[in-house]
Parts: structure tokens; C-alpha cells; sequence
């Protein structure tokens, strides 16, 4: 009796099932306030208009994993964008084959960040927010800070607008490069050292782990799926922008780290970043369903996006504060069991 109660603890305490219930309440909440949230045509926009999001997410997590960051993600495509739209509207260039460029240019970025941080023993934070700046600075200089591309092909449009099978068309690229990294985090060699890595860097290398090259293939795919989101985002809104992905990186690191995967690297799930990002895009749509209530005397919906900022950038925060209490948890679990116990004093 007590082994199953204990097995039952376990399942209920998971990261997971706690943060299913909390995507069951958004779904309650929403639809008890929110104007035909639950609709077909909504429920098609959550994840049409969210997949760029899902996609840097599900790369952001080998990156965490490893114990590092990348802040650059959404400068990069911001920059991915604005290249693929000059390609095809002053270059004359074929969707895919610009396309192609974007995906190569988004992996030279990843390679970038990778080469400074391996090669230069730079920390992941300052090298991603230097390159997080400079990408949207290239993005902005192309654009002179006002241009904008548009007028694409209808058969490009459709990629994020059109459907297959009764579901987004993008939605279906995000299913397969999903499955391929989960895959890779879980079931092979390379995943698993990504946990190693994060976990104990200096104990991976010892044990024969390539920990620069792995960290690098980290990296270079979170630039090259960061160059795909690129081209979805431009089908999806028609327009080649250089302000294409603000914000996206924090979005990207609230659906992982949300997700229960440590900041600290080491320990994380591909089903609990899937979980996150969908916990963070209901929660963005939710918002602008609402229109009976009022907060700072506007309804809801017309400050949507600031709420929603401020309420990820929250979430964000407690995500964070569960990771370093549940790490100190853990370290005093630790202590305590490896510490001698006291010898009993005896009296003369």
C-alpha cells in the first residue's frame, strides 16, 4: 500500500502532469471568458500563428540541456527573413531556393555563436546577446529601417496560410522536426550527452564526451531551425520585416525552462517543452479572446499583448525560481544522506 501511494506521488508531483493541469485550467478559463475560443477556426489560428515559437522551443532545449543559452534566436529570424524576401523580390529568386539560403544563413549564425563560445571560452549569455544585437542590426541596415518585402507568390503564401489534411500546413513541419529532436534527445548518443554536458561539463569530458563538438551541433541547430521559422513567418504574414521575431527568444525560453527544464542544464524533456509552448500559446491567444473584461479601465483584448508580456515574463520568473528551489532541494537531499551521523556521547 505504501509503494503505490508513493508511486502515485510521483506521477502527480511530475513536472508534467502539474503543468498539464495548468494548460486544463487555461482551456476552462478561456473558454468560459473568451469569445468562441474553443471554435475550429481558433484552435486552427493557436497553432498557425504560434509554430515559429514551438519550433525555436523544441531547438532550445538541446541548448539548455547543454547548460547554455541563446538569446539571439528571434534577432536571427528577424535577419533570415529579410535576406529570403530580398533573394525573392530583388534577386528574382525561387521561394525555395531562397528559402534554402535562409535555412544555410540561420546556420551560419548558429555556427557563429557556437565557434565563440567553443573556441573562445565565452559565455553563452554574452555571446548570444552580443550576436542577438548584431543580427538585428544587420536586419535593420538591409531594411534601412523601414523597408519591407511583400507580394510573394500565392503558392508561397500557403505554406502559412493554407492547410493539409484539415490542419495548418506549417503545423505539419513542426511535427516532423519535433519528432526528429526528440529523437535526438532521447533516444541517441548525441542526446544523451547533452544531459551530460549540462549536468557535469568537466566529468563529460573525462569520460571520452566531445563537449565542444556537441555544443556546437546545439547551437547550429538552433540557427538552422531558427532560418526555417524564417521562411514560415514570411509565408505566414505575407511580409519580410526586420522586426520579424522580437521577442521570440523569450518566448523560446519560457516554453522550455516551463517545460521543467533546468536553466542549469542537465536534466529536461522534449514532452515537457511541447507542453510549455503550449501553455504559452494559449495563453497568448486566450488574452485577445477576451472582450467583457476590463483592466486599467481597457477591455482585455485591446492590451492583450502587453498582459500577455507581462504574464510570460511571470511565468518566466516562477518557472525559474521552481528550477533553483527544486535544485537546492535536491543539494540538501544530498548533504544529508552522505553526512555521518554523530556518534552517541556516552557519560563517564
Amino acid at each position: 500500500m505504501t509503494a503505490t501511494r508513493g508511486k502515485f506521488t510521483q506521477i502527480v508531483a511530475r513536472h508534467e502532469s502539474v503543468l498539464l493541469l495548468v494548460i486544463v485550467f487555461e482551456v476552462v478559463l478561456f473558454s468560459m471568458l473568451g469569445r468562441n475560443f474553443l471554435s475550429e477556426s481558433n484552435v486552427s489560428n493557436i497553432f498557425r500563428h504560434s509554430v515559429e515559437i514551438g519550433l525555436l522551443a523544441l531547438v532550445m532545449t538541446p541548448v539548455i540541456l547543454t547548460g547554455g543559452i541563446d538569446l539571439s534566436v528571434g534577432s536571427l529570424v528577424g535577419l533570415c527573413a529579410v535576406v529570403f524576401g530580398i533573394l525573392v523580390k530583388e534577386s528574382g529568386m525561387s521561394p525555395l531556393a531562397a528559402g534554402m539560403i535562409a535555412v544555410a544563413l540561420g546556420t551560419f549564425g548558429g555556427a557563429m555563436n557556437a565557434g565563440l563560445i567553443t573556441r573562445l571560452k565565452l559565455p553563452p549569455l554574452i555571446v548570444t546577446l552580443g550576436t542577438f544585437s548584431l543580427f538585428r542590426g544587420l536586419a535593420e541596415a538591409f531594411t534601412k529601417g523601414s523597408e519591407s518585402y511583400s507580394g510573394f507568390s500565392d503558392s508561397f503564401l500557403a505554406l502559412g496560410n493554407g492547410s493539409v489534411a484539415g490542419l495548418p500546413t506549417q503545423l505539419w513541419i513542426f511535427f516532423a522536426v519535433a519528432a526528429g529532436v526528440w529523437v535526438l534527445v532521447h533516444r541517441t548518443t548525441l542526446g544523451r550527452s547533452f544531459r551530460a554536458i549540462g549536468y557535469a561539463p568537466e566529468g563529460a569530458r573525462y569520460a571520452g564526451i566531445p563537449v565542444e563538438r556537441n555544443i556546437s551541433l546545439a547551437y547550429v541547430l538552433s540557427g538552422a531551425v531558427a532560418g526555417l521559422a524564417a521562411v514560415i513567418l514570411v509565408a505566414r504574414l505575407g511580409e519580410a520585416r526586420a522586426n520579424a521575431g522580437v521577442g521570440y527568444e523569450l518566448l523560446a525560453i519560457t516554453a522550455v525552462v516551463l517545460g521543467g527544464t533546468s536553466i542549469f542544464g542537465g536534466s529536461g524533456t522534449i514532452a515537457g517543452t511541447l507542453l510549455g509552448y503550449l501553455a504559452v500559446a494559449l495563453l497568448n491567444n486566450g488574452l485577445g479572446r477576451i472582450i467583457s473584461y476590463k483592466i486599467f479601465d481597457q477591455p482585455v483584448s485591446s492590451v492583450a499583448r502587453e498582459l500577455s508580456g507581462m504574464l510570460t515574463g511571470l511565468l518566466l520568473l516562477g518557472a525559474l525560481a521552481a528550477t533553483v528551489l527544486a535544485k537546492s532541494l535536491a543539494t540538501r537531499r544530498a548533504r544529508a544522506q552522505t553526512s555521518p551521523n554523530p556518534k552517541p556521547q556516552t557519560n563517564p
